[in-house]
């Protein structure tokens, strides 16, 4: 270890083999971390020899080696510990299995026109068991590889891909950067609009169905994608609807590997109810000991850092845009709710129901301030459940009076389209403001 005068130390972990650091970066300060000697991952991507990786508030990682390594640390973390028991064997076999078949497909695929299909992995468990970070070590590992995996995103309470409230897919061409994240040259998104699936289950279900479409156009046309396949993350919701919408996203992307982390129950029922199923192989899987508990108020500051990361970046390295339109020039919408059908149409005794698809315009006023909002590709007011978003708006002023509104968005320039959705999706700008004082 070594320290300057007044200066935070650097410390120094020489790791074995099959071993990890498992950190935590504070709240409030950054972190740096350099691989000095060995060979060592995170989350499937291989660490740089001799050099700086700065890894921002928040993140929570682990660096593994299969065969040993030492790294130093500059900076404070809030927890940094080295573990020597993790289920890192068991990962890399299940992905050695499924590298397997991603070649037989492309074998297949090559030999004829076949309708041969690379391996389509769901990863399912409880909240805090580690799908998210299993999910990109197969994509990761694939991509070392040179395969071109589909990554898709079902977890709508924190998003991996885009912002919270969305499901989306894009393609793996890389090794993901543990700082920047997922690459986002390509992605496909679909605004649910809320972090919750219990408030428009019925929404849900038809925007997964809506991605699978999508992803099985694209592999139509791309042979190497198709043999790739997919690896679908979750949400952490697994009894009750969360359980039903699992089973929901099983069947309609046509998943053949189902992998449970850290339930046994889970692991149970599905056993039990896709035994009949055909080509569908259910695998259980340990969570790792550096999977950490996250508390609703954390979860809650996540969602509000992944936001913030969508307009400037993980590394406060952009600049959005702020501009001004009239009322006249927006035309906001929002899924579900409002009666599915009168009550005469319906028989004696029934009550309407909610419409989780109908699609109503809203009132522009002052409730709309702070709002995120979808800027979908549709054109017309009828292609707004079919159609993915382009990106996202946030709202930072209402002017009734002069029926103006300011928005804020990732760059500058007309927007895609002038049809936005709405959900109950929020976030207070802190960083602008204090960026202002």
């Amino acid at each position: 270890m070594s320290t300057m005068s007044g200066a935070p130390a650097i410390k120094t972990f020489t790791l074995s083999k099959e071993s990890e650091l498992r950190i935590e970066v504070s709240l409030d300060a950054p972190l740096r971390l350099q691989l000095t000697s060995g060979t060592a991952e995170i989350f499937g991507t291989e660490l740089p020899p001799q050099y700086w990786v700065t890894f921002p508030p928040t993140h929570k990682f682990a660096i593994f080696t299969w065969n040993g390594a030492t790294v130093e640390i500059d900076g404070t973390a809030e927890v940094s510990y080295v573990a020597d028991e993790t289920p890192m064997v068991s990962y890399v076999n299940v992905h050695a299995v499924l590298d397997r078949r991603r070649a037989r497909a492309k074998e297949q695929l090559m030999s004829s026109s076949s309708d041969s299909q690379g391996p389509r992995v769901i990863v399912v468990g409880p909240t805090d068991s580690g799908k998210s970070s299993l999910s990109k070590m197969l994509l990761s590992w694939a991509a070392r590889l040179s395969w071109k995996p589909t990554f898709v995103d079902l977890d709508i309470g924190q998003g991996s891909i885009s912002i919270p409230g969305t499901i989306s897919a894009t393609p793996i061409e890389m090794p993901i950067d543990p700082v920047e994240g997922i690459p986002l040259e390509m992605p496909i998104v679909y605004f649910y609009g809320h972090n919750q699936p219990g408030v428009n289950p019925g929404l849900y279900k038809l925007l997964v169905k809506e991605l699978a479409r999508t992803l099985d156009l694209r592999f139509a046309a791309n042979a190497d994608a198709r043999a790739a396949g997919m690896v679908i993350n979750t949400m952490g919701w697994v009894e009750g609807l969360g359980y039903e919408l699992i089973l929901h996203a099983i069947d309609t992307l046509r998943a053949d590997v189902v992998l449970v982390i850290g339930q046994e129950k889970l692991y149970s029922m599905l056993k039990d109810m896709l035994n009949g199923k055909p080509n569908i192989d259910i695998v259980k899987l340990h969570k790792s000991g550096g999977v950490v508990s996250r508390s609703p108020k954390y979860r809650s500051r996540m969602r509000e850092f992944r936001t913030r990361e969508y307009f400037y970046g993980p590394s406060n390295d952009l600049s959005p845009h702020s501009s001004v339109a009239s009322f006249s020039d927006l035309h906001i919408y929002r899924i579900g709710g409002g009666p599915q059908a009168p009550r005469s149409a319906l028989p004696i005794g029934a009550e309407p129901s909610a419409d989780p698809n109908r699609v109503v315009q809203i009132t522009i006023n002052s409730d709309l301030l702070h709002v995120v909002l979808a800027v979908s590709y549709a054109k017309e007011p009828d292609q707004l459940l079919s159609s993915n978003v382009a990106g996202f708006i946030h709202i930072t002023d209402v002017d009734v009076q002069r029926m103006k509104i300011t928005y804020v968005a990732p760059c500058p320039g007309e927007l895609p389209s002038r049809l936005l959705l709405a959900g109950s999706l929020t976030w207070m700008d802190e960083a602008a403001y204090r960026a202002g004082s």
